[in-house]
């Protein structure tokens, strides 16, 4: 383990915690915090030593509590700190006298204001000491394996009519890594991929990265075996070099997903208030992140969807895509939306063509079928028609991706047509993505299934062409790096496809 990846781990997978301003007034993030590792502890889930910190009380939810870092008689690695800002000078002083190893400062009221001296000083004592720090001004970790929780925002709300509801829910474990500047932002992300039903391994706030910054974490995250793709939202990037080293480095071997904002001069106004970044010029970033293999994505939809299509897809060796449909308007919707991305829809072989050609002969195709790409089985679509359809899609050596087009409305259509097609999408190296549209029971409940059997599912032609899309540019990216094939080997075992 190298140093930048042991030290990063410490947030993760710390043996001991001490939140410094835990409390018992409930409405406190403080006392959130520490009754999120409490909790966890009492779980048998979270395995490190935990202690509160509070000049105040002798004891917090049956933990004694302590005066002050330097009073704790055991070894702290981590100290969360949520006391006001001008405190935290002291309690830093405190923590290098300690020996902690790292911290994570979840207090605003620096940089992001104009108080940049106290920021410094901060930065100075933790650089003399070897403390590295996550923040000011962030939401730091949460770790779905080992159950650091640093989120202090409840997992519930009471409503003034007494009715609870889940608020900000913790994520089920999975493959996604979260990296955020933004902790509002990174929040929003985790209720929204724990609602799509899509696990994370981990998540990080930065805040005012006054120490540790994206570089160090995708070092950290290259070496992570439960991450399998990266997940980026940065309003700047001031280490732009190191940045670009390591992420070359990991989408050798791991997508990274970025939503860049700050795009516009008041956008990055907008950034500076309220986490102090300094936007460089968009069209430097366009450029960066397209050298190193960073997938930039225009906006939050997007970001997304298009890490969801990496979540349970692969990248596609060529850019020819296939689009199978049982409406004619949408898959006309979709070849022009992956037209203007760089993709083509080429007409199919002569072998290919007579295919479907058998099968409308055969009675299982509509005769008035249309077989050229896109390949439309019309209103009269069936399970079996979908089925044997795709099976010669993915069979087609000049389709490079699959999209899929199967609109519920169809009266002949029943919903195993999804599992037909995963039955065969999961002997494949090929993507392929989905869509239906509508907002109703049955449109959720076939894009649902799409999802849980491995496909990523959209609501619009538009959407699933750019998840499309970016399948095909990384997988170009790799092509270019030599590294596809190795990817491939990587993503089947992970997986479990087996051509």
């Amino acid at each position: 383990m190298n140093t930048i990846v042991k030290q990063m781990n410490t947030f993760f997978n710390p043996k001991s915690v001490a939140v410094v301003g835990a409390t018992k007034k409930i409405n406190k993030a403080g006392h959130v915090i520490f009754k999120n590792f409490s909790e966890n502890k009492r779980r048998g889930v979270f395995k490190g030593e935990l202690y509160p910190v509070n000049l105040h009380e002798e004891y917090i939810l049956g933990y004694k509590s302590y005066p002050s870092v330097s009073k704790i008689t055991g070894e702290i690695e981590l100290i969360v700190i949520v006391v006001p800002a001008a405190a935290v000078l002291g309690v830093m002083k405190e923590a290098a006298l300690k020996g902690v190893k790292t911290a994570v400062i979840v207090t605003a009221g620096f940089s992001e204001i104009g108080n940049t001296e106290l920021e410094n000083a901060i930065t100075s004592v933790a650089k003399e000491a070897n403390i590295r720090v996550l923040g000011p001004n962030c939401l730091g970790v949460y770790d779905t394996s080992t159950r650091v929780d640093m989120l202090f925002l409840p997992e519930t709300k009471v409503l003034t009519t007494g009715d609870e509801f889940v608020a900000t829910p913790r994520p089920m474990a999975g493959h996604i890594a979260m990296i955020t500047q933004s902790g509002a932002f990174g929040v929003a992300a985790l209720d929204y991929l724990t609602g799509r039903q899509m696990g994370v391994s981990k998540f990080v706030s930065f805040g005012n990265k006054c120490d540790v910054a994206e570089a160090e974490m995708l070092e950290y995250f290259l070496h992570d075996d439960e991450t399998w793709i990266i997940l980026l939202y940065a309003e700047a990037i001031e280490s732009g070099r190191e940045f670009m080293n390591a992420a070359e480095k990991v989408t050798r071997i791991k997508p990274i997903v970025a939503l860049k904002s700050g795009r516009t001069r008041a956008g990055a106004r907008a950034a500076a208030s309220h986490t102090g970044a300094i936007a460089g010029s968009d069209k430097i970033y366009d450029a960066a992140f397209s050298k190193v293999g960073v997938i930039r994505t225009r906006d939050m939809e997007e970001f997304f969807d298009v890490g969801k299509a990496f979540a349970f897809q692969p990248p596609a060796v060529g850019n020819n895509i296939g689009i199978l449909t049982d409406a004619g308007g949408p898959s006309v919707m979709s070849v022009d939306e992956c037209v203007s991305l760089g993709l083509t829809i080429e007409r199919f072989s002569e072998e290919v063509f007579s295919k479907f050609e058998n099968l409308k002969k055969e009675g299982k195709l509509p005769k008035f079928a249309t077989n050229s790409n896109p390949v439309d089985i019309t209103g009269s679509a069936t399970s079996e028609m979908f089925e044997r359809s795709t099976e010669i899609l993915l069979d087609a050596p000049e389709v490079n991706g699959l999209i899929l087009l199967g609109l519920h409305h169809t009266p002949a259509l029943q919903e195993d047509f999804v599992d037909r097609i995963a039955n065969l999408v999961k002997h494949s190296t090929k993507p392929v993505v989905a869509c239906d549209i509508g907002e109703t029971e049955m449109a959720l409940f076939i894009r649902s299934r799409f999802e849980k059997l491995g496909i990523p599912a959209y609501s619009s032609p538009e959407d699933a062409a750019r998840a499309m899309a970016a399948l095909v540019h990384y997988g170009k990216y790799l092509k270019k790096k030599n590294c596809f094939d190795n990817y491939l080997e990587i993503y089947a075992k992970r997986h479990d496809v087996k051509p």
